[in-house]
C-alpha cells in the first residue's frame, strides 16, 4: 500500500500533474511527471514528498481488473518513491492493455516510462 503522504488525492494536483508536467507513453500506460517545487530546501522548511496518483478507465476491464491493476502500480510506484525528485507528482494511467499484463510487464514499461522522464532515456 502506498503511505497516506504519498497519494495523490485531489483534482487540482492530478492535473496539474497532467497538463504541466512532463508526459511517457508505453505500451500498457502513460506516465506524467511534475517535477518537484522550485526550491524544496527552503529554509525552515522540509523537502515534500512525492505523491502519485493512478488512473484507470473502464477502458482496462470490469471492477475486479481495474482494482488489480491500481494495486499492482500502487505496488510498483510505492518501491520507485525514492528514485523521484522531492515534491513531484506523478499520475500513472493504465491503457487498456494493461488488465491483461502482468506484473512483469507493468514493471518494465514503468521503469522504462520513468527513465524516460528522469532523463535517462531518449526518443
Amino acid at each position: 500500500m502506498l503511505p497516506t503522504e504519498n497519494r495523490l488525492r485531489r483534482r487540482e494536483d492530478f492535473a496539474t500533474a497532467v497538463r504541466r508536467g512532463r508526459r511517457a507513453g508505453r505500451p500498457l500506460l502513460v506516465v506524467h511527471l511534475r517535477s518537484g517545487a522550485t526550491n524544496p530546501h527552503a529554509p525552515g522548511e522540509s523537502a515534500p514528498p512525492t505523491r502519485a496518483g493512478f488512473v484507470v478507465s473502464k477502458a482496462v476491464g470490469v471492477a475486479v481488473v481495474r482494482n488489480k491493476v491500481k494495486r499492482r502500480l500502487r505496488h510498483l510506484v510505492r518501491d520507485r518513491l525514492t528514485e523521484l525528485p522531492p515534491g513531484s507528482l506523478v499520475v500513472v494511467r493504465a491503457l487498456p492493455g494493461a488488465g491483461d499484463a502482468d506484473h512483469a510487464q507493468l514493471a518494465r514499461d514503468l521503469d522504462a516510462a520513468l527513465q524516460r522522464l528522469l532523463g535517462g532515456g531518449t526518443r
